[in-house]
């Protein structure tokens, strides 16, 4: 126990090595690997469950279907006026004007049997097979055909032909990942997200027991199908969560309980994402801008220290620009006559990802490109050939929010995360280290309660407001240090993460808008997105993993980390040391 409290990241990565798994969370792919892998797994977060008793007829469901997602009227006139706002900068037709002026037909029809190879990007998909065979019945049937006669054998071949042998096969009790978003609409699946807009995905529809279940169900099938890693050998493993800022307390704690209890590791270490992608790429002080599937975090690092006060959580990411791609040529009517519905058919958001992710790009003037689109309508796959407009307008809406409509949730139980003990509970009479630069009143006298990734007591964090832009959110975050050298400096230092941030023309929208942002008071002059030393998705994963490189080691034994370890409890997981070094 001695051992655990004082051990640091760097010391359990040298003396752990390939026993060290590495899990990054997030609303809808997780990523988990060994540290010492180059990349990890990357395999959506969901899980699709059978339906037992609902074999019969289209029972195909999703957890939030009955969601709301209609816009109101008032949403309508915000996305359409972010539309004409976008369309000016980009120097395109406004969006009435846009369907007025176009004299070439724009579908240009249904393609059966089109080639997937002859469009940038292939969004035709196969079915998953939800049927397995059913070992009992198989055994009893190998059984029965060994010891029949060549006669009764033959005869038995013929019956098998009418049916009856179709018992050989039943439903799989459980689908997970990218599987699972494929799964043919006639058959009796429920598909389940666990979290969703960077928070448990819990409602009065869909509990936090079963929540945990499901997160404990999906990472132990990737360990043990992926990582090869039996449950009875877990205990040889060491964990590493790296978790991103929108969390809460509680939250963590369930984490933690999972990876310790169900999971059964030995130990675990909780590393925060945005400080973790820092580390990923080398940096010590950044302006860290992570756009997720459905969150867009903000936060800045300084001299490996994250700085809670400058968190700014945005309720929009990569799915959002994919269903406003959707809207877009539903509006123009590009789109083929078919009913596509991301919200309620996994396979669609799926098709919708793949094309925002190989057609929108960031550029002046009008930018066109056919491509194919598929309907998923039963169990029929159909190909159709499309010229898809305003690809440059979708990303826009990072900074211009009004352009999404964003879907609407049945509200979780707010209380369910109303948590009165505190993670900390055993370092409220902790001396923290203190900086120069902070006045006294900044830390913590008393056993009052810290949050979680409040190592330092820093001014209020900046409220969240779900309309504001990329833009508006990096300069307020970076302006709330308070200090102009910092402020320079990070300027000088966005980091951009995430998948959306392989978007093309990006990072020159983002220097631009960032700079014009600030305000005109303010002695700052330069902006700068700094390069992604790796595939920026996978930052934050290879920051927690230590940054693991041949010829320099760990970035964790030339950085500061800040993060806490974690060992199993009695009947609760609690903090056993803060480390900050």
């Amino acid at each position: 126990m001695d051992y655990l409290r004082t051990v640091v990241p760097s010391q359990l990565t040298a003396e752990r090595g390939s026993n060290l798994v590495v899990i990054n969370p997030g609303s809808a792919n997780v990523r988990i690997g060994f540290a010492h892998q180059q990349v990890p797994f990357n395999v959506p977060h969901c899980v699709a469950w059978h339906l037992k008793g609902q074999d019969e007829g289209p029972r195909r469901t999703v957890q939030d279907q009955m969601l709301n997602t209609q816009a109101t009227a008032t949403q309508t006139r915000e996305r359409e006026k972010a539309y004409d706002i976008i369309a000016s900068l980009l120097k395109i037709p406004f969006l009435d004007e846009e369907a007025a002026s176009n004299s070439f037909p724009r579908k240009l029809g249904r393609v059966e049997g089109y080639a997937p190879h002859q469009s940038r990007s292939d969004t035709t998909f196969a079915w998953t097979n939800v049927m397995e065979k059913n070992p009992k019945l198989s055994v009893a049937i190998e059984r029965s055909e060994h010891n029949a006669g060549e006669k009764d054998s033959l005869d038995s071949a013929g019956t098998r032909g009418k049916g009856p042998h179709t018992d050989e096969c039943k439903f799989k009790e459980f689908i997970m990942g990218e599987e699972a978003l494929k799964i043919p609409p006639t058959a009796p699946y429920c598909v389940r997200r666990p979290l969703r807009r960077g928070h448990f995905n819990i409602s009065h529809h869909y509990s936090s027991q079963q929540v945990c279940e499901d997160l404990s169900a999906i990472w132990n099938w990737i360990l043990v199908e992926k990582l090869k890693i039996q449950l009875a050998d877990r205990n040889l493993y060491s964990a590493i969560l790296v978790l991103p800022e929108t969390f809460d307390s509680r939250e963590i704690k369930e984490m933690l309980s999972i990876v310790l209890r169900d999971l059964r590791f030995s130990t675990a270490v909780v590393h925060q994402e945005g400080l973790a992608a820092a580390f990923g790429n080398g940096l010590s002080t950044a302006c860290v801008v992570n756009i997720g599937a459905q969150v867009t975090s903000v936060i800045c690092i300084e001299d490996g220290v994250a700085l809670p006060s400058t968190n700014v959580n945005l309720p929009y990411g990569g799915e959002d620009i994919s269903r406003c791609l959707l809207w877009i040529q539903q509006h123009h009517q590009t789109w083929p006559p078919v009913h596509t519905n991301p919200m309620n058919k996994p396979v669609d958001m799926l098709m919708l990802n793949k094309l925002k992710e190989s057609y929108c790009q960031i550029r002046e003037g009008e930018f066109d490109a056919v491509a194919v689109v598929n309907s998923f309508d039963q169990e029929h796959v159909a190909s159709h050939k499309t010229r898809l407009s305003a690809l440059n307008v979708p990303p826009m809406g990072l900074f211009y929010p009004t352009l999404f409509v964003p879907e609407e949730y049945p509200p979780p139980p707010r209380s369910w995360f109303q948590d009165n003990e505190d993670m900390l509970e055993e370092t409220w009479h902790m001396e923290f280290p203190r900086r120069p630069d902070m006045p006294d009143s900044f830390y913590p006298s008393g056993n009052g309660g810290l949050n979680m990734w409040d190592y330092h007591i820093f001014p209020r964090r900046l409220k969240k407001d779900e309309k504001l832009g990329l833009a508006e959110a990096i300069t307020n975050s970076i302006l709330s240090t308070g200090r102009i050298d910092l402020q320079r400096k990070l300027f000088c230092s966005i980091q951009l993460i995430g998948g959306v941030a392989s978007t093309s023309g990006l990072v020159a929208a983002v220097e631009d808008r960032v700079l014009h942002a600030i305000p005109s008071t303010e002695a700052i002059d330069t902006v700068e997105v700094l390069q992604s030393r790796s595939d920026p998705s996978f930052v934050p994963w290879k920051g927690g993993a230590g940054g693991l490189d041949k010829k320099r080691g760990p970035h964790w034994k030339w950085q500061k980390v800040q993060g806490f370890l974690f060992s199993p409890g009695s009947s609760n997981v609690l903090l056993q040391h803060p480390i900050v070094y």
